[in-house]
């Protein structure tokens, strides 16, 4: 996993105050969070789609789940 990826995961741990309020907030566990800052897996697509949303866009799921850069423009749009 890119280091980039592991820093916008750790601005958005940093965006909501933590681990336990990050995965609060994206409905997900504290250890998936862990293991997203740690470099051990990758966001889904489906919590990436979520973060943008609970974020209001200040986070791009294209940039939080790289599988979802082929659908960039059209979320953008």
């Amino acid at each position: 996993m890119s280091q980039d990826l592991v820093t916008i995961y750790m601005k958005l741990v940093k965006f909501f105050g933590g681990q336990t309020k990050t995965a609060n907030a994206l409905l997900v566990t504290q250890p998936s969070v862990n293991a997203w800052i740690n470099g051990k897996s990758q966001m889904s697509e489906k919590i990436a789609l979520r973060a943008e949303r609970v974020t209001k866009g200040r986070f791009k799921a294209h940039k939080l789940c790289p599988s979802l850069k082929e659908f960039e423009k059209q979320l953008v749009s």
